[in-house]
Formats: structure tokens, C-alpha cells, sequence
């Protein structure tokens, strides 16, 4: 039990209040004094009934102006609060005697060094933090803060040595300890560009080690700002919507909404009622309904996966591009449209065009400006890193500590060949996760099926005749290189051709820079 007596200062009211927990043989566990006109007191819980004795005394003391309890002493609660603190912090922290023998440490030195606060403490930090003289430091005898870099647990760390010092007397001042923060290079440059980042930018949520990623959000960051449509290429699970919201929220219209239409999803009747909206009496509707062509309006509309659009649909499409207006269902009066419009594809528009399956006038309207996501296996130097960010996402989600990787984890994961790119390797590290038991995320905490290249070429399925598919398949090999490879010699030398051979061959498939974006 704990007590808070509030008091005026009076010399002897302190004896007076321990008199009478002598007279009722209380063991005393603690006493505080403030400075405020507070003491507190902490000693064994009582008997109700002598709870009820105890109190009457203690307020007919004279000074005594209150008598309460309280959940904490002072001391208590500012250990808690510091506790609280410091196992908040994600960087290693150290707190050590005169002697620099650890007193306390946080949950980033534990899990370290995968040891319990028990067995850590006690020990001289100098066994641990590695390329300090702690005992010189704090011998010295004008101790300063000072910065250093250490090592701890063979990694290099900055570390600040922040000196503890508590009055002695009136004038003076003893040192008591010193706390010990350690920071990685990687939370250094965290911290760095936050202090320098001059805005929030929409793309700095991308993962840009590897080149051709790079260059991806380079060319996302110029076209943002335009009010052109925008047709975003790539594979499925590449994060074609996720860079869709970033070039809206960078431009211009950010203020306005971002709204979105699956087009493979829904068919072609909900579909364009979806995006015309119908007036009041369509469908045996009282009321009216506007659609996506108006709620965007000063925003933003995704067209996610526009290949699977109707032709027809398409074509009431081209018409609203065109004019700039459009009717909703069963209304005859045009509505002018203030909307900007930015398309999905996992499929390549020019072959559907050719084929006669998307209509050419819509493609090239909406191939304005166009970007290429690109695929997982395309990005290795970017896979530890993303997976690392999952980590801590779904960490943060799941209400545990992020784990660690393993290194034949790592190694699986970038030979891997990521079919289902980016949202297939966040949707394994979320099932990995959930089952981990341990700190560490290993090879076989990851369930993935197995992909053998022989089975991502050709559909066994296919029409057509071998010569036909090996034809097909050389078009998209050479189309996809092209951009990387623009010169006829760099890309024969990279596929160990002959220049005139890998010159016939972009004449015969019409691959050249009018026709391939770069």
C-alpha cells in the first residue's frame, strides 16, 4: 500500500507521521519527500479495520492537509516511465555505473544478443561495445558527452555517451553513470534524410536499388504532374495500381479523388453504369445515380486491367475521351468531364490491337504517356529489401518484434522466380510470419510452390504451330531487351547473334525505336 500526505512544511511532521505507523506496528518499505509539501509512503497492505484507524490519525496531525492512496511512488513511477522509454527505442541502448558495469538495458541489446536482462546485467559494458575506453571516460575528470564508433555484436554502430549527473549539496554535482545509445549506419541515414527531405514524396515508398526500378520512378515522377492519360504496363502482382496513386497524389489533382474500375471484374452492363452513372427512372430507379466519370471529377480515374474492356465499351470510352463528355444511362443531357484518366495492363495493347481485339484509335489515345513495371525476377537487388520492409509491416500488424532472415532464406528468395512478383512475395512473408515461432525466418518457414522454368513459356494449351509460338515468343524476347539494348550491336552482342541476323530480325517484327518505348 502506498500513500500520498499532503502536508504544510512544518519541522517534525515527518516523525510525527512515522510515530504513528510505529504505534501501529507497520513495517515502513519506503518514504519520499517532495519538495512540493509531499510524503510518500509505501508499506505492506493492511487490514481494512486498521486501515480505517490509521487514516483519522494521520489527517489530525497538524499540517496535514490530505491523505489519499496512490498507485506509485514517485520513484516507481519515474522507473516505469523510463523502462517504458527505453524498450520503445529501436537502437540498442546501455545504462552503466561510474565503474561501467551495466545497470539496465532495452529490448534492442536482448534480442541482440539473444540473452535475458538478468544475465546481461551486471556485466562491463566494454565486454559487449567494442573501440570505446569507457573506465578512461568515466574517470576523467571533467566527464563530457562524447561520440564514438564501436561495435557491437560484430557490426559498426555509433555510439553516444551521455554522462549521468546528480546534485551534491548545494553548488556540486557527482557523476552517477552514463547512458550508452548506439545507431547503425542504416538508422543514421534514416534519420539523415528525414531531417533533410524537404517534402513528402508519393514515390519514396518504392524500393529503388535495382537499375531498372530506378528508372521506372524516375519516369513516374516526370509524367505525374501531366495531365495526359497514363498506361502503365506490366505483369500482374508488380504494384501497377500502387504506382497509379503515386502519380496521382504527386500531381496536380492530388486534392481530388482517386477512384478505380476493374475492368475484368465486373461485366459490361455494371460496368458502364459504374462509369456513366443512370438518371432518375433508368432501371426503375426514383432516383439517379452518378458514376465514376463524375465522382472523379478534378481527380483521378484507374482503369485497372483495360484489356479485358468490351469493344463496345471501348468504344462508348473513346467517344467520352473525345469529347470530353457523356450521357449518363437513360439521360439525354451531356455531362462535360474533368477527369484524368491513368490504365492498367498485364497484356501487350499492340498485339490485342493487331489482333483486332482492342481498338486502335483508344490505344493510341490512351498510350500518351506509358511506364513498364517491371517484374520481381527483373529487380533481385530489390528483393531483401522489400522483403525486409514486408517484415516489418506485417510485424507491426501481427504485434510482434520484426524477425530476421536466414541466409539460405535469403538466397531462396533471390533465385526464386516470383511468377506472382511483389504481392506474392509479401503474401509468403505474411503466412511465414504467422506460423514463426522463433526470431529468425528460415528456407522452410517459406511455402512457395515450385516453378519450373518449362512450364513459363509456352501455355500447353497453345494454337498454333511450334514454328508460330517460337516466332512469338522471339518477338517478345527481342521486345523486351530492345529498350535496355537499343543498338542493333549491343543487342547482338548480348544474345551472341550476328548484327545483320538481329537486324533482319527487328525489320521482321517491326521492333525499332518509333514503335518500342525507351
Amino acid at each position: 500500500m502506498r500513500l500520498e500526505i499532503s502536508c504544510q512544511d512544518r519541522l517534525g511532521i515527518t516523525q510525527d507521521v512515522l510515530d504513528i505507523l510505529v504505534a501501529h506496528e507497520i513495517d515502513l518499505r519506503g518514504i519520499e519527500i517532495d519538495v512540493g509539501g509531499k510524503i510518500f509512503l509505501n508499506f505492506p497492505n493492511i487490514e481494512f479495520a486498521d486501515f480505517q484507524h490509521l487514516m483519522p490519525k494521520i489527517r489530525r496531525i497538524d499540517g496535514i492537509d490530505d491523505v489519499k492512496t496512490t498507485p506509485f511512488m514517485p520513484a516507481e513511477r519515474e522507473r516505469n516511465q523510463l523502462s517504458a522509454i527505453l524498450q520503445t527505442l529501436p537502437d540498442p541502448v546501455f545504462s552503466i555505473d561510474t565503474r561501467g558495469q551495466i545497470l539496465m538495458c532495452n529490448e534492442a541489446v536482448t534480442a541482440g544478443l539473444e540473452m535475458s536482462a538478468d544475465s546481461i546485467r551486471g556485466e562491463d559494458v566494454a565486454e559487449w561495445v567494442k573501440g570505446f575506453n569507457f573506465h578512461k571516460w568515466l574517470e576523467s575528470t571533467a566527464i563530457q558527452p562524447a561520440s564514438s564508433k564501436v561495435q557491437f555484436i560484430q557490426q559498426d554502430y555509433l555510439a553516444d555517451m551521455l554522462p549521468i549527473i546528480v546534485p551534491d549539496g548545494e553548488d556540486g554535482t557527482i557523476i552517477a553513470g552514463a547512458v550508452v545509445l548506439l545507431k547503425s549506419e542504416m538508422r543514421l541515414g534514416q534519420q539523415f534524410t528525414a531531417f533533410h527531405q524537404q517534402k513528402t514524396d508519393s514515390f519514396d515508398k518504392f524500393i529503388t536499388q535495382s537499375t531498372v526500378m530506378h528508372k521506372t520512378v524516375k519516369e513516374a515522377r516526370k509524367v505525374a504532374d501531366l495531365d495526359a492519360p497514363i498506361l502503365i504496363f506490366g505483369e500482374t502482382g508488380t504494384g501497377k495500381e500502387m504506382i497509379a496513386r503515386a502519380c496521382h497524389q504527386a500531381s496536380r489533382r492530388n486534392e481530388g479523388e482517386f477512384l478505380a474500375l476493374n475492368c475484368a471484374s465486373l461485366p459490361d452492363s455494371v460496368a458502364e453504369t459504374e462509369l456513366f452513372g443512370y438518371a432518375a427512372g433508368a432501371f426503375n430507379q426514383p432516383e439517379g445515380k452518378p458514376g465514376l466519370f463524375e465522382l472523379a471529377a478534378g481527380g483521378t480515374l484507374l482503369l485497372d486491367e483495360i484489356a479485358d474492356m468490351s469493344t463496345q465499351l471501348q468504344a462508348k470510352l473513346l467517344r467520352v475521351m473525345e469529347h470530353g463528355e457523356f450521357r449518363r444511362v437513360g439521360d439525354d443531357k451531356p455531362v462535360k468531364i474533368d477527369v484524368r484518366f491513368i490504365c492498367t495492363t498485364c497484356r501487350d495493347l499492340g498485339q490485342l490491337v493487331e489482333e483486332g481485339l482492342f481498338r486502335k484509335e483508344l490505344y493510341y489515345r490512351l498510350n500518351v504517356l506509358a511506364l513498364v513495371m517491371p517484374s520481381l525476377k527483373e529487380r533481385k537487388q530489390d528483393i531483401v529489401p522489400l522483403a525486409e520492409s514486408f517484415i516489418v509491416q506485417h510485424s507491426g500488424k501481427l504485434g510482434r518484434r520484426p524477425a530476421k532472415l536466414s541466409k539460405s532464406c535469403v538466397e531462396y528468395l533471390q533465385n526464386y522466380p516470383w511468377p506472382g512478383n511483389v504481392r506474392q512475395l509479401q503474401n509468403a512473408l505474411y503466412r511465414a510470419l504467422s506460423l514463426l515461432d522463433g526470431k529468425e525466418i528460415t528456407k522452410e518457414d517459406i511455402q512457395l510452390p515450385s516453378c519450373a522454368p518449362s512450364t513459363t513459356y509456352i501455355d500447353e494449351n497453345f494454337d498454333g504451330t511450334l514454328d508460330e509460338e517460337v516466332k512469338k515468343f522471339e518477338r517478345d524476347l527481342l521486345k523486351r531487351l530492345y529498350p535496355s539494348y537499343p543498338s542493333t550491336r549491343q543487342l547482338a552482342k548480348k544474345l551472341g547473334l550476328s548484327h545483320t541476323a538481329i537486324a533482319n530480325k527487328l525489320r521482321e517484327y517491326g521492333i525499332n525505336k518509333a514503335t518500342v518505348k525507351l
